[in-house]
């Protein structure tokens, strides 16, 4: 991954690798980490480069400084540029990514607003910061969360009723409240979002990759199905890769011989 580790391959974010964790810090923080075309594009590319290496296999976005983590779309950006379509994977690079089956972890340090929720929303976990805030705020100046399927998501992801509180108020919610709701899985003190994510993604690489990748395709593609039994009757690529891999055999073999799986995501 050296395009990631060049310092001037990426001017409106970050990219930290440490093992086979790679963080994506969005760094905007004059413009409390809003985006603009080319901050998505850039973070486009980012994602790309998570889901090609191999060696890379958990994911954490989070956002510069401790004021936001994304409020969403720079509007100023926007009106001098005007409008521009998303790269392929949507809204920061990745509310459209539909085919990445590796973990992504929001670590929420602020803000987090409009495109923010649906980044949040887009992540397969979330760890909110005591101090950080969540709205989807388009109704109130006469616009929907369209652009990164926050309203598909939300539908899907939490109680209806709660969701359309969410959604249909455009009121603000503190973390405590985005936890009740499920919409964060955590929340820790003001400081440590990022720390804890790192920790629960540390946690993720004592399991098989390929059993991460199947598991998080099964779920995802089994809410196609109509109902329960075709859901399990349905084929899932990931999970066929995963039982024909050799991390199957490794796994019970460690097991037995009381030692620690080496997995090597094949």
């Amino acid at each position: 991954m050296s395009e990631a580790t060049t310092s001037n391959a990426f001017r409106h974010c970050h990219l930290e690798r440490d093992g086979a964790i790679l963080t994506v810090t969005i760094d905007r923080p004059e413009v409390l980490n809003s985006l603009h075309q080319e901050a998505h594009v850039e973070l486009d590319r980012a994602f790309d480069l998570y889901a090609a290496d191999p060696e890379l296999r958990v994911a954490i976005i989070t956002g510069a400084g401790d004021r936001a983590f994304c409020v969403g779309t720079d509007l100023k950006a926007l009106a001098r540029t005007g409008p521009y379509e998303y790269p392929p994977g949507g809204f920061a690079g990745i509310t459209k990514r539909f085919d990445l089956w590796k973990p992504v972890i929001a670590a929420v340090n602020g803000l987090a607003l409009g495109g923010g929720v649906e980044i949040v929303a887009a992540c397969d976990l979330a760890i909110a910061s005591d101090h950080a805030e969540f709205a989807l705020p388009e109704p109130r100046v006469g616009l929907a969360a369209l652009g990164g399927g926050a309203l598909q998501r939300l539908a899907r992801q939490m109680p209806m009723k709660e969701a359309m509180w969410l959604v249909l108020t455009g009121l603000s919610i503190p973390a405590d409240e985005a936890r009740r709701i499920s919409l964060v899985n955590e929340v820790v003190p003001r400081g440590t979002a990022l720390a804890r994510a790192k920790a629960i993604a540390r946690e993720m690489q004592a399991c098989a990759p390929l059993a991460l990748e199947a598991s998080k395709q099964v779920m995802h593609q089994s809410l196609a199905e109509p109902d329960l039994a075709g859901a399990m009757r349905k084929r899932y690529p990931a999970a066929e890769r995963m039982l024909a891999s050799e991390d199957a055999k490794e796994g019970p073999r460690a097991f037995a011989e009381k030692r620690k799986p080496r997995w090597l995501a094949r």
